[in-house]
């Protein structure tokens, strides 16, 4: 079991031009599916949970426990990161911290920059004496996701500049047009600025909402330094797909491992999906 920080795979990975995939989780059943697949694959991966949805699956100590346990239980040696994604509060963000998570994201886009600077700088004081590394966002994402609610607002270059510069974040999402939830429309990232801001910084990129956008999309954003990219809602549509499909096709079905096994095949099926798109395999 190698449970690790973005230092130790982000900047290789945006050397190499690829990504690690983010899996978000929303339940016992996605983090057997992510560990099943990297078992068999020996990629990188990064098992995340939004802040929302932690005391529904648990708490931060529980969460953390269980990842490693399963990750131990099944003899993995893929290289894991366990991330906090969009942490509310910095005091939810120091809470994640000290349970154990490797990496965290304080999400103070929806502040004033002077305030996001200042509680992001809270956080990365904080997490370098426990060797976490930290995400930080700016700018909107929009959507729908996990409870949370956003609208569409572009990163500035010269933000994203001042909050690395003033912060020492380990990664940045500037919000270039991806959404989160399902696209209205045809998505359009701003690659002309997504191309600015990563030629002035020196630190792996985010791409957040990457569910629904082409492979094309996806390797442009990884060429443009996107070393982490964010995937929940197709893993969660590929759950539900085949959950209704064993439903339909055997409506006398009720017995729990019949059912949970074709959902959780539509999660490794998706899973893998993801991480040949990331590694650029298709």
């Amino acid at each position: 079991m190698t449970i690790i920080t973005f230092n130790e795979m982000l900047p290789q990975a945006r050397l190499e031009n690829r990504a690690v995939p983010q899996f978000n989780i929303n339940g016992y059943q996605w983090i057997e599916a992510i560990i099943n697949v990297v078992k068999g694959t020996g990629d990188p991966v990064i098992i995340a949970v939004t802040d929302r949805n932690v005391e529904r699956l648990g708490g931060y100590s529980y969460i953390v426990k269980l990842i490693k346990f399963m990750l131990e239980e099944k003899n993995v040696s893929s290289p894991v990161a366990i991330h906090l994604d969009h942490g509310q509060t910095t005091d939810n963000v120091m809470k994640a911290i000290d349970a154990g998570f490797s990496s965290v994201m304080y999400d103070g886009s929806h502040e004033p920059l002077e305030v996001n600077i200042a509680n992001t700088k809270l956080v990365t004081d904080y997490a370098k004496q426990y060797n976490v590394t930290v995400e930080g966002e700016i700018g909107g994402i929009g959507g729908v996701e996990d409870g949370m609610v956003g609208g569409v607002r572009y990163a500035d270059p010269d933000e994203c500049q001042r909050l690395v510069a003033e912060t020492g974040l380990d990664a940045l999402a500037p919000a270039l047009g991806s959404v989160h939830g399902v696209y209205v429309g045809d998505p359009n990232l701003q690659f002309e600025t997504m191309e600015v801001i990563n030629n002035r910084l020196d630190i792996p990129l985010v791409l957040h909402g990457a569910s629904g956008l082409s492979v094309e999309d996806i390797h442009q954003a990884i060429s443009l330094g996107h070393a982490k990219i964010n995937f929940n809602t197709e893993l969660n549509q590929a759950w539900t797909r085949e959950l209704r499909k064993i439903l339909a096709d055997q409506p006398n079905t009720y017995d729990p491992k019949d059912i949970l096994t074709a959902s959780k095949s539509g999660l490794e099926q998706e899973i893998r999906i993801k991480l040949d798109i990331c590694n650029k395999r298709v």
